[in-house]
């Protein structure tokens, strides 16, 4: 079932439509992270979700209702912000309660709320900590303790892992998937980290000056991204002009194979780095740099005709910079680009 739809949604600031007539929907129990650069208008649809934000056009739908009129609290969705917004004064405890509290109840079932918060989220026993003896790590734990404390139907997170160092946060995406999993919580996220977002997600939307440009599985965007745009926003750059026939691709790297059923014509082709192979006879290249990559190689190479190529490879017997190197493009990588900007 659809928990959340928007219909139409439109944001403009004078003349400009930070979102321009946007059509979503998240179903219960579903994670959906909103991709795209800054000024994309990914962190304004949050803003009009949570009732932060009016709209200029559409409607926000809530399990059916429409939110028009109806404030952020009476919503029924938890918000976490990239910069926790965590009360600095109160002990983690009451940082975690506030959401409960606003809500009303009993002084005991605070506590056993908490308690069990705090164990979700890997802080058992905090409650009594000060804010300021946290780690970046645990303030994020202890904001999403306090975003998920009231029992949101809908949980909102905008950038929510941006200001943690890289490694910490991989570990947390892995550990929230698993937390909503287990929950059921349904997830509406906004983020500029493909990583980020292709971890977490059940389904990825790409944003674009306002627009979504591709929405899909994780696995479907990074396959077949829908557009050049989407292709180098995943960071992929290897894409040029090719005139397609049959299976086969003329390009200025040569002939290129393409998988079957391209469509032919004057089109845009992208080689995913893992498509350029390093083998005994092919396009000629110079290694240009290479860029250790924990499992494997990252390449730069300026071929002889043509701009340059972006390879990967094995960590054994990977080229040096200056080698001489020859290459071939495996089918399955390669992506005939939907028309488009």
């Amino acid at each position: 079932m659809t928990l959340l739809q928007l219909e139409g949604v439109s944001v403009r600031f004078g003349e400009r439509a930070v979102v321009d007539a946007v059509d979503m929907a998240v179903a219960e129990h579903e994670t959906v992270c909103v991709l795209g650069p800054s000024g994309s208008g990914k962190s304004t649809l949050l803003r009009v979700v949570a009732g932060l934000q009016q709209v200029s056009g559409g409607r926000v739908l809530l399990g059916g209702a429409d939110q028009s009129g109806v404030p952020v609290h009476r919503r029924g969705v938890g918000l976490m912000f990239q910069d926790h917004q965590l009360f600095p004064h109160r002990d983690v405890g009451a940082n975690v309660s506030f959401g409960l509290r606003m809500r009303g109840g009993g002084g005991a079932s605070y506590a056993a709320r908490v308690a069990e918060l705090l164990e979700l989220v890997g802080l058992p026993g905090a409650q009594g900590r000060a804010v300021a003896s946290l780690s970046g790590g645990e303030q994020q734990r202890v904001a999403l303790a306090r975003a998920l404390a009231p029992s949101p139907r809908l949980l909102m997170l905008d950038e929510p892992l941006g200001q943690l160092d890289r490694g910490l946060r991989e570990r947390l995406v892995v550990e929230l998937r698993g937390l909503f999993s287990r929950l059921g919580t349904t997830v509406l996220a906004v983020t500029h980290d493909q990583g980020e977002a292709f971890a977490l997600a059940d389904r990825v939307v790409v944003m674009r000056d306002g627009r979504i440009a591709q929405a899909g599985t994780p696995l479907e965007v990074w396959q077949r991204p829908a557009s050049e745009f989407v292709a180098r926003f995943l960071g992929f750059e290897n894409v040029v002009p090719a005139t397609v026939t049959g299976a086969v691709a003329a390009t200025a790297w040569g002939k290129v194979p393409v998988p079957a059923g391209s469509p032919e014509g004057e089109q845009r082709l992208l080689i995913r780095p893992a498509g350029v192979v390093l083998c005994a006879a092919g396009l000629r290249c110079e290694v240009v740099s290479r860029t250790f990559r924990g499992n494997h190689v990252a390449l730069l190479l300026r071929p002889e005709g043509g701009p340059v190529l972006e390879a990967e490879c094995g960590l054994a017997g990977a080229p040096a910079v200056g080698d001489r190197v020859a290459v071939t493009f495996a089918p399955a990588e390669v992506v005939v680009l939907p028309p488009g900007h």
